[in-house]
């Protein structure tokens, strides 16, 4: 039986698609807040997660329901950064729902999805430029 008054959580399952190694670590970052996104500096309430790059998927649980967004970079040399040339990007990186990438990451809206249930999945599809 549920605690009255406690808000409802659901699990989210992310699976990483198109990686192009198995070298280094995946960073991953869950935020609500769109005025944190895709970086999550200044949201205390975002869950970030840093995996091995051989590890294809994981899971948040207990999160509250809501709106929320992931960015995710591959991070091949395990800098703990998006290394980039010329100010594009030299390692990998994917959001939630996939959006077109044009000049610079998306926008919250555009990477936003619901957890509204007890379970969701994200495919992330990871993307290399250089």
């Amino acid at each position: 039986m549920p605690l009255v008054g406690a808000a409802p959580v659901g699990s989210l399952d992310v699976a990483l698609d198109h990686l192009r190694s198995a070298k280094g670590s995946i960073r991953v970052c869950l935020t609500a807040d769109p005025d944190n996104f895709p970086n999550c500096i200044d949201d205390r309430h975002a869950v970030t997660r840093s995996i091995p790059a051989a590890q294809h998927s994981f899971r948040f649980g207990a999160l509250p329901r809501g709106d929320y967004a992931i960015a995710v970079i591959h991070d091949e040399n395990d800098n703990a950064k998006l290394d980039t040339f010329a100010g594009i990007p030299k390692e990998g990186f994917g959001f939630s729902r996939n959006p077109p990438i044009r000049f610079g990451p998306p926008r919250f809206t555009a990477a936003r999805f619901t957890l509204d249930s007890d379970a969701e999945t994200q495919q992330v599809t990871m993307r290399y430029i250089l």
